[in-house]
């Protein structure tokens, strides 16, 4: 069988070398944390060379390539960083600077050359007077569990066995919700 391959129209009201620009953008700055995390001072000096821009550019998580080269103890990439105009103490979305997760890391060679640079150990848990290792936040809890005393099983129904146990449809603050139970008999809990 063969595939036909259907041209779509783009009704976005961007042109072709808009959608190019956008493409290089992504891509150069994927390059740039790429090398920031690997260390490769002479590939990232290349780069922003060419774009000094990039120095400044930001991943989804509002982390510069000095937060990644930081985070990794790359001290190569973060001397050229710097040494290209890299803001040393940049926030990303957690509010932390590269000192902070470099800290965090236990990086002390980084930490002193980011230190040396005006750095400050910046986070929404640390204070900018004294250095603290900030990392990005961990849920100890995860979204979707639920404490099970919340549980209302008055009219819960089986929707589901293996041979682990069953699932079960109850409800929690009056929303019907999926619980796993696991058989007794393959748990060390006693509360299960």
């Amino acid at each position: 069988m063969g595939s036909k391959i259907e041209k779509c129209s783009d009704n976005s009201g961007s042109n072709s070398s808009d959608r190019e620009e956008e493409r290089t953008r992504v891509t150069q700055t994927s390059l740039v944390l790429w090398h920031a995390r690997h260390n490769d001072a002479s590939a990232l000096k290349k780069l922003l060379d060419q774009n000094p821009g990039l120095v400044s550019a930001q991943d989804y998580d509002g982390r510069s390539p000095l937060h990644v080269a930081a985070l990794y103890g790359c001290q190569e990439a973060v001397q050229c960083l710097l040494g290209h105009g890299a803001n040393v103490n940049a926030l990303d979305r957690w509010e932390n600077s590269p000192l902070a997760d470099a800290e965090g890391n236990n990086h002390t060679a980084t930490v002193e050359l980011l230190k040396s640079h005006g750095g400050q150990s910046l986070g929404n848990h640390g204070s900018r007077f004294e250095a603290k290792s900030v990392a990005p936040p961990r849920p100890h809890n995860c979204d979707w569990e639920i404490d099970p005393s919340e549980l209302d099983f008055s009219k819960s129904i089986i929707i589901g066995k293996g041979s682990f146990g069953e699932i079960l449809q109850a409800n929690w603050r009056g929303t019907p919700v999926a619980v796993k139970r696991v058989l007794p008999s393959l748990s060390d809990d006693k509360l299960v």
